[in-house]
């Protein structure tokens, strides 16, 4: 049996069971069918002679061809993945993966925009009266209020948009709820009336001029121009508004829990990354709150 018929089995368990979204499931076939042709495994039943030691060699060619060590245990995971279903579905015997351990990778704190850059008045001057404008800043306004991911914005349905929340559906098919401001939804009733005016009829919220729905390039593109005219980041996506939210949310009083809640994240670990940039703001309060920490003139 060819190794690749075993590989289309795992990648519909990831689709079907798992449920994992379209870009998971490319990025795990991509990375398990170059393990498969590093190998240069031609029959299923070659898996069962897989040992660490060929684990290890893989990972010292992908290092060698410069490859960042975040990648590399990206593809680790996916590998883990695939021989623990191996593994469950009687392929083999013994899961090679076990005792391997990918290499060490430098955390990086997300980027983020300062309060003062996203200012109302200041975003105000970057878009346009026409509805390519008004749709524009909203985007820009639903990543930086509510911490949405790209692709939950891409899938936004107008029926999910409440007066005062928004229903996402996350990662996983996961469904959340996150709480929106008054003045967000009165973007959201501008917008609709534009949208309205040009007979642009969409079960999907965010459309483009002609009725069609977005897709990441444009979105990207439009919050890289946006982001490189009203901030001094060097990185500039949609991503980094979703860091922006969760570390402004922090700065003023938000809870680790809470913020969980609204990314949609499965665990707290991922939250705790924003508490790093936080840290400068607690350092300041503490100079300022504490008597041996007050500094002197």
């Amino acid at each position: 049996m060819a190794p690749f018929f075993v590989l289309e089995k795992f990648i519909n368990y990831l689709q079907v069971e798992k449920r994992y979204s379209d870009h998971t499931v490319i990025a795990y076939n991509k990375d398990v069918l170059q393990f498969i042709e590093f190998s240069e495994i031609t029959n299923i039943e070659e898996f069962k002679e897989i040992r660490s030691n060929l684990i290890r060699s893989w990972i010292v060619s992908l290092i060698e061809n410069l490859i960042e060590n975040k990648s590399v245990n990206r593809k680790l995971s996916s590998l883990r993945t695939f021989f623990k279903w191996l593994k469950k579905e009687q392929y083999i015997e013994l899961n090679p993966l076990l005792k391997i351990s990918g290499p060490k990778q430098v955390k990086r704190l997300p980027s983020f925009a300062k309060e003062s850059e996203l200012s109302v008045e200041k975003t105000e001057q970057y878009f346009s009266q026409d509805f390519d404008g008004i749709r524009d800043r909203l985007i820009v306004e639903f990543f930086y209020q509510t911490g949405i991911r790209l692709s939950e914005l891409i899938n936004l349905k107008d029926k999910d948009i409440q007066a005062q929340s928004i229903k996402v559906l996350g990662k996983r098919n996961k469904e959340r709820i996150i709480p929106i401001s008054n003045g967000l939804f009165d973007l959201v009733n501008e917008y609709r009336k534009a949208k309205k005016e040009l007979s642009l009829s969409s079960d999907v919220f965010f459309v483009l001029i002609n009725g069609n729905n977005l897709y990441p390039k444009f979105v990207y593109r439009k919050i890289n121009i946006y982001l490189g005219n009203a901030t001094s980041l060097d990185k500039c996506s949609p991503h980094v508004l979703r860091h922006t939210f969760a570390t402004h949310m922090l700065n003023n009083g938000a809870g680790l829990e809470t913020l969980k809640d609204i990314l949609g994240h499965a665990n707290l670990s991922a939250t705790q990354i924003y508490t790093h940039n936080s840290f400068a703001k607690l350092t300041n309060i503490y100079s300022q709150a504490h008597p041996r920490g007050r500094k002197t003139n």
